[in-house]
């Protein structure tokens, strides 16, 4: 039985390396396609439409105002942008701060929502945004972004070019990455996912996940749909699966750049990781069920992916390291022998490869220091992630058993200098 369990185990594991190194090839090839799609595009851009930027904020006081002037310094004609902060029933001076910019500039405007319906999280903040705006694109950005100057020009350069895409979305990139150890490691980790299961995948299938910020999407697709999830704690990748099923694409534009802020401790973190897995299981649940109603069956191949990595992955990983556990204690009498331990060697060799690959993308990336990082996340960082999976399985569970009402955790923010 522990040698079935063993080899059933590792079978999972592998699957989901293969289907990585997969992944990181299309990457890569996305890399130096996208360069030459951007040179040609940019030869003709195109009548630039208008834009609405949706930026939800609750207590952002510490991070608004740095927001705010990169928001300002985006190169992208005036008259046609228009910047929404919606001041969701904050505490602190955040509304002030939005207030005080809106007198001064007329493309911001301050929306503040009131009770009862504040303060319920990002979804009901960014539909009433939506209910504000005019543009014929929404963006969104996050309270703590700041995007590069050209961010949103890149991302209606995508929809210009592309009829079929639905929405773009650009490239993030951790602002306070040398903080400390644990802003490294979630460094190394954004972008190995962006250059691996956002690039890979757009690549190869031409699909892709929206991300919380730096993404746009068609006014006429998001009105079609009704806007945002109010249910769902990750509502980024649940809107994803509806453009999807609307017969759109979306597209993964990198050129399109915002630098954000991470947590800085393990509290933080694990908070903020714990709404973007119980989030995610909940799109799973959402739409496994309710396959047979789908128009695109293409999102199948999304919906495999979530379920691989929140469920099957995980738990391949966790029967994994409980029989190595203990067969230190039991002889559990299993034949694989010494062929288990050259599977996880070369399983842990291939993480290696498959992160130093994707830092090989950016500039400045690739270094000793992140090297041995890369190391050391392998045994801290992401084995941390199976006890955070196992635990947000647990509570969505008990949340769906219980019928209990969803909670929004809003990610503490830290000091940050301009």
């Amino acid at each position: 039985m522990a040698d079935f369990v063993l080899y059933l185990s590792l079978f999972i594991i592998w699957l989901m390396l293969f289907y990585h190194i997969f992944l990181m090839q299309g990457g890569y090839f996305h890399y130096f396609k996208h360069i030459k799609t951007k040179q040609l595009w940019e030869q003709n851009p195109g009548e630039m439409p208008t834009f609405s930027i949706l930026i939800p904020a609750h207590n952002e006081e510490m991070v608004i105002e740095n927001t705010l002037k990169a928001m300002i310094n985006l190169r992208y004609p005036k008259e046609k942008l228009e910047i929404i902060v919606v001041n969701d029933y904050s505490k602190d001076r955040t509304g002030a701060i939005i207030d005080e910019y809106a007198d001064r500039y007329s493309f911001i405007k301050a929306v503040h929502t009131k009770p009862p319906h504040a303060g319920k999280g990002k979804s009901g903040a960014l539909n009433l945004g939506l209910k504000h705006s005019s543009g014929s694109v929404v963006a969104v950005y996050d309270a703590d972004n700041r995007p590069e100057p050209d961010a949103i020009y890149y991302l209606a350069l995508s929809l210009n070019k592309d009829e079929k895409a639905g929405a773009v979305i650009g490239k993030f990139r951790v602002m306070n990455a040398n903080k400390n150890i644990l802003t490294r490691l979630i460094n190394l980790e954004t972008l190995t996912f962006q250059w691996l299961a956002q690039a890979g995948r757009w690549h190869w299938f031409k699909m892709t996940t929206i991300p919380g910020t730096n993404f746009a999407i068609r006014r006429s697709i998001l009105e079609e749909l009704g806007g945002w999830d109010e249910k769902a704690l990750s509502e980024d990748t649940e809107l994803s699966f509806r453009v999807y099923n609307l017969g759109y694409y979306i597209r993964f534009f990198p050129a399109a750049v915002t630098w954000e802020q991470e947590p800085e401790n393990l509290k933080v973190w694990w908070k903020q990781r714990m709404r973007w897995a119980r989030g995610n299981e909940y799109v799973i649940a959402k739409y496994l069920f309710g396959f047979g109603k789908l128009k695109n069956k293409k999102i199948v191949l999304d919906l495999f992916y979530f379920l691989f990595t929140y469920l099957l992955f995980f738990t391949g990983i966790l029967l994994s390291h409980a029989i190595f556990v203990i067969n230190l204690f039991v002889d559990l009498d299993l034949t694989i022998g010494m062929v288990s331990y050259v599977l996880l060697i070369t399983g842990f060799l291939l993480f290696v490869i498959e992160v130093m690959l994707a830092l090989s993308l950016e500039k400045r990336q690739l270094t000793v220091k992140n090297v041995f990082a890369v190391v050391f996340m392998y045994f801290t960082y992401s084995q941390l992630w199976i006890a955070l999976v196992m635990n947000a399985t647990f509570l969505e569970l008990k949340r769906v058993l219980l019928k209990q009402e969803v909670k929004w955790y809003k990610t503490q923010r830290f000091d940050q200098k301009l």
